[in-house]
Order: C-alpha cells, then structure tokens, then sequence
C-alpha cells in the first residue's frame, strides 16, 4: 500500500532574514510516519536576494520544488500556483514568515486523517499553547473580518483569516482561486461553505509580526477582503473546471428555484425513490423527506464525495456511483423503485435507450419516471453546446422515446417561460457559451415572481418536466 503525502504551500516574498529558519522547521516538522511530504515554494518575483537563498536550499533538500513567477502578483497569485504544481494527498498553506507553528502539523492534519473534514483551519483565537499579544484594533479587524464572513457564508468560524488552512488536495485542487492578494482567505471560505465541505477548526499557536518587524497586510488589505466576501457571496464561482452537468451544478445552484422544480415533482414522488444524476445533492436534499429509502445515483467523483458528506448521517438515504452511459447494479434495485427521476441526464447522452431500459427493470409494476430535459429542440445553441448536452426535446420526441422503452406518458409540463426569450438571445443571437452568474442570481432573488407568471405567459418553457408510468407486463 503506498504511503499517503503531504503538500507544504508557500507562498514567498521578500523573506531573506526569516525563509532559512522557516523552511528548516518545516523540514523538520512532525508528520506521521507513514507520510511522505514536499515543499511547493512559490516566489512570488522577491527583490531583496530571497530567491538565491530558495536556490541554494533547494539544491540541498530533495523535498523542495522551487517555483518563481516572472512579476510580483499577490500571495493568492502564488497559492494557486503552489496548488496546481502539488501531488499530495493533502495540502497545507504555510507562510514563510514563521507566525505559524509547522510543529503543530500533526495536530491540523487529524481531523482529516480521520475522516471527519475536507479541510481544517487553524484557529489564532481558540485556546492554544501560546499566543503573541498584539495591538487591540488589528485583532478587531480580524475578528470583524470573521463575523462578516460567517454571516454571508452562515458559518460559525472564530478565525476566517487564519494562513494554517488544510485541505484534501483533489477537493482544493477544483476550487477556482480567483484573487491575486489576501483576497484569497474570504474567497476560500465562501466557496467551502458553498461547496459545503466538512470544515473542522483546531486550536493553534500564533508569533505574529509587528508591522516594522515586516507584516505586510494593511488596513487596505481589510477593505478588499469585506469586497471579496460580497462579490463571492452574489457569484457561484464553485467548480475551478465545469464541464457537462459540473457546469450545471453552478446554473442551478440557484435556491429559488430549485424549490420551484422541487414543489412541481414533490406530488408524483413515492416511497422508494432513485435519482439518477443527483449532482451535489441540491434536489435530493429538497425531496428526501418521509421516504423510505433515496438511493442518490451520481458519477462524477467530486459529486459523489458532496452527496456522502451532506447525507453521512441521513440513514435513509444511499449514496451510489453510477454510469449513465454504462448503466450497472444498483442497491435497492431488487425489491423495485416505485419512483425515478432522471432531471437533467437525458440531453447528455447520444442514445439514452439503454439507460431507460435498465430503469424500467428497476422500477415496480406501474411506478413513475419522473423526466426533466431542456424543451424546445430549435432553441439548441451555444449554451447548450457548452453545457455538453446533445440536444432538446419537445413533448412528442419525448413521449415517443418514453414509449419505445415501456413507459406511458401521463403528463408534461413546460417549465420556466420566463427563461426562454432571455436563453434564445443569449445562444441563439449572441452565440454565448455561458451564463453570467450575476445574471442567474437575479433570476433566482425574482423566482417568486417568475413562478406566477409561468401559467400566463404566452409562449414556451425553457424546460419539459414529464411523468411516465411504467407499463404493466401484460401490456
């Protein structure tokens, strides 16, 4: 069995009187003796001879993958490099300024050891060992900074701009980092709540700088991050590469409406239901209610890993990986689903006839298929091309598959007529590839009024929601 490893982050910048100490006592740092670790330095264009130290102690220790950028661009700008060259199975964020204790690893990686968290946070004002006693207002800030954050990201964090961060690699690894500068704390914070990762903090030791001892972040610094909180708070900027139904996870990561979509099936679903295609759970969670049993059947592993933390202690409901393309075994298959929903998966395939083949045989005698597509087959465009779906349906192209595969279809709704004028200009006139997302959030803060008009307005949904019922044998 191959030992697990650790990536070490750092971002570096002008550290030539302290990075040799830092970087000795990270080298030196306790892990568990099963784990091997590296050093990912990043020096972010250094003017005072840090870089020729980095050199020179590079040369001498085989942990150390020394990286440089050509201009000085800000510590986000160095952790995300940091992040796309580590290899790890975990990742900590390590300044090189030695207010952090690398002696306190072992203490930051338990939780995720265990299983328990996607990431741990050190925390500078829990009860740790030891703390360095600092001015008054700059730990006000911070902690007003904290507060800030956890309002919007509706946590309950004590120490949002703690450097000490630990992550599963894969899940930081598909996190977009988009700032530069410090603005990289509250961006990550917001999209781990968003995510909704398992987040775990530990109580840790703090030696901070003074600001003539070399601390670089200001009050400006501050400012920014309380702009960085509101503009991640408003934009789903969740997945760092959407493709196919990841990139519709950020399109209906929209609350309103998925409460809508969620209100129109909740009157044809059963007892024992499968959902194919269940994303990161954001429908799932909305129908799981008084069920016996909610089999979540998703394949993308980044999915899978959100559907078993949101429901880890949800008895009733089981997570399963499953292929929509290659349709296999699934549990509770055997005593039969009296309901199945397929939201979203059918405009993904090329043929989507063994996929409704293998349903039926997991369905009971007369159980319901419950179907949403993207309606109206000449409205395919850009959009669609860039959600990687292979085309839309209408009603009779939908019945008539439904048909052929063993199912009645009992009824149809188009949903959503607001979103189709806007959806046709954006893909059909201007040939977009992809939604703003401000744009999706003021669709989603006007649900409430889009919902009352869709019985009204004159034209077509932008989405077909049928209900089949699978055909008795005798039939």
């Amino acid at each position: 069995m191959s030992s697990m490893k650790l990536s070490i982050l750092m971002p570096v910048y002008n550290e030539r009187t302290m990075v040799e100490r830092c970087i000795a006592q990270v080298l030196a740092a306790p892990i568990p003796e099963d784990m091997e670790r590296e050093l990912v330095i990043v020096d972010d264009c250094s003017t005072d001879g840090t870089y020729t130290i980095l050199e020179g102690l590079a040369s001498q220790h085989a942990p150390i993958r020394l990286y440089r950028h050509e201009r000085n661009a800000g510590k986000g700008a160095a952790v995300r490099t940091a992040i796309g060259k580590a290899t790890g199975d975990f990742a900590i964020i390590q300044d090189a300024d030695l207010e952090y204790d690398p002696a306190e690893y072992p203490r930051l990686l338990r939780p995720l050891l265990d299983g328990r968290a996607d990431a741990v946070f050190g925390s500078r004002y829990m009860a740790g060992e030891q703390s360095r006693v600092l001015p008054f207002w700059h730990s006000m800030i911070n902690k007003g900074l904290t507060l800030v954050s956890n309002m919007f990201c509706n946590l309950n964090l004590t120490d949002m701009e703690t450097c000490y961060k630990v992550f599963r690699t894969d899940l930081l690894r598909s996190i977009p980092i988009r700032s530069d500068r410090f603005g990289f704390e509250p961006e990550i914070v917001m999209k781990c709540a968003k995510r909704k990762l398992r987040i775990y903090e530990v109580p840790i030791s703090y030696h901070g700088r003074t600001y003539e001892e070399g601390k670089k972040i200001g009050w400006r610094d501050g400012l920014k991050a309380l702009g960085v909180i509101f503009h991640f708070w408003l934009i789903d900027d969740l997945y760092a590469v959407p493709y196919g139904r990841g990139a519709l996870n950020n399109l209906m990561g929209t609350p309103q409406y998925l409460a809508w979509l969620a209100r129109k099936l909740r009157p044809h679903v059963g007892d024992t239901v499968l959902e194919i295609g269940a994303g990161i759970g954001n429908i799932t969670g909305r129908l799981i209610g008084r069920r016996a049993l909610y089999v979540a059947a998703e394949s993308d592993v980044l999915s899978l890993h959100a559907l078993n933390n949101r429901f880890l202690r949800t008895p009733h409901v089981v997570v399963q990986r499953f292929d929509p393309e290659r349709p296999g075994a699934l549990a509770g298959a055997d005593a039969g689903f009296d309901t199945v929903l397929c939201l979203n998966v059918l405009e993904y395939l090329q043929d989507p006839g063994p996929l409704l083949e293998f349903l039926h045989g997991t369905m009971q005698s007369g159980g319901k298929l419950l179907v949403l597509v993207p309606n109206l087959p000449g409205l395919f465009g850009s959009l669609d091309a860039g959600l990687g779906e292979s085309r839309r349906y209408s009603r009779a192209e939908l019945a008539a598959l439904l048909a052929a595969h063993g199912f009645t279809l009992e009824r149809a709704y188009q949903l959503n007529k607001a979103g189709t004028v806007p959806w046709w200009m954006l893909s059909r006139v201007l040939r977009s590839r992809k939604v703003n997302k401000l744009v999706l959030k003021i669709f989603d803060k006007t649900v409430w009024l889009w919902s009352r008009l869709d019985a009204i307005l004159p034209w077509p949904g932008l989405s077909l929601i049928a209900v089949g019922r699978k055909q008795d044998q005798a039939a």
